[in-house]
């Protein structure tokens, strides 16, 4: 699945609504001013202000405030937490602070073993909707066999609307994207080179058993099919049809793959990949 639909597909969708930071005043009562103390663990510290990264933050509150409102008031996206502990007690993203408090966040793959129970994200998922500014990233997934959603002309609210419709992830580096209420499962890659972010989503999604390579089209995100040498011959380039005998072809867009020059190349890439993941 690509987003480059046309663009009479997108129409007669609703509106997705974004999330917000600041709570509805008339649904919360008014409380006497309070403070409470963050402290970030593993690497959510990346979300906040180059010049303030630290693990503990004392912010001061002067009404209910829901833990995930607090928790995005920092910079860090709700997808990004997986425990939220307050006064040593779990709690979900609908929990209300009404008063002096210690809230510890926890990212997936760290926290306190006897609240497995307790965890907010969802611990694996194989298909993924990217946006424009990760097309690297998209591809190396791809060729993985990965089923990745991307156009990279697509706006915030197609983004939304394929992640919500198609029960994707979400894959951006935009956190104010991440932050939308509609979002429920996605991840902001730290590394700005691809090879490093594909190994963090790898990571992150446990999907290092559910690599499949040279599965899926490169270009429309269809899934591969072999072909016989004789269904494709017309279409091959005089030299590929002397050396090549095996070939597979998109059930999407028909585009031809055979295992030419670049190949070891790609195994190479691939094999590094995953001795990163390992």
């Amino acid at each position: 699945m690509s987003l480059s639909d046309p663009a009479s597909s997108w129409d007669g969708l609703a509106q997705l609504r974004s999330s917000t930071l600041t709570p509805k005043r008339e649904s919360w009562i008014d409380v006497n001013p309070f403070t409470v103390r963050l402290d970030l663990h593993g690497d959510l510290d990346f979300f906040l202000r180059s010049g303030a990264r630290r693990r503990s933050i004392e912010r001061s509150l002067g009404e209910k405030t829901s833990v995930k409102d607090v928790i995005e008031s920092c910079g860090v996206p709700h997808p990004e937490v997986d425990l939220i502990l307050v006064n040593g007690q779990p709690v979900d993203f609908d929990y209300a602070i009404t008063g002096d408090a210690d809230i510890e966040f926890y990212p997936v793959g760290t926290g306190i073993p006897q609240f497995k129970k307790q965890r907010l994200q969802t611990a694996t998922i194989s298909r993924f909707v990217a946006d424009g500014h990760l097309g690297k990233l998209a591809r190396d997934l791809r060729l993985l066999g990965f089923d990745i959603a991307y156009d990279p002309h697509a706006e915030d609210r197609q983004l939304l609307t394929v992640m919500k419709r198609e029960n994707r992830g979400l894959l951006t580096r935009d956190r104010r994207l991440l932050m939308h209420a509609v979002v429920e499962t996605g991840y902001c890659p730290r590394s700005q080179n691809a090879d490093d972010q594909t190994v963090e989503v790898i990571r992150r999604f446990d999907l290092l058993h559910s690599l499949a390579p040279f599965t899926r089209c490169l270009r429309c995100n269809a899934p591969l099919r072999k072909v016989p040498k004789a269904e494709v011959i017309e279409r091959l380039e005089p030299l590929t049809k002397i050396y090549y005998e095996q070939f597979r072809r998109c059930t999407g867009c028909g585009q031809i793959y055979w295992a030419g020059s670049h190949f070891s190349k790609l195994q190479k890439r691939l094999e590094k990949i995953r001795a990163n993941c390992a």
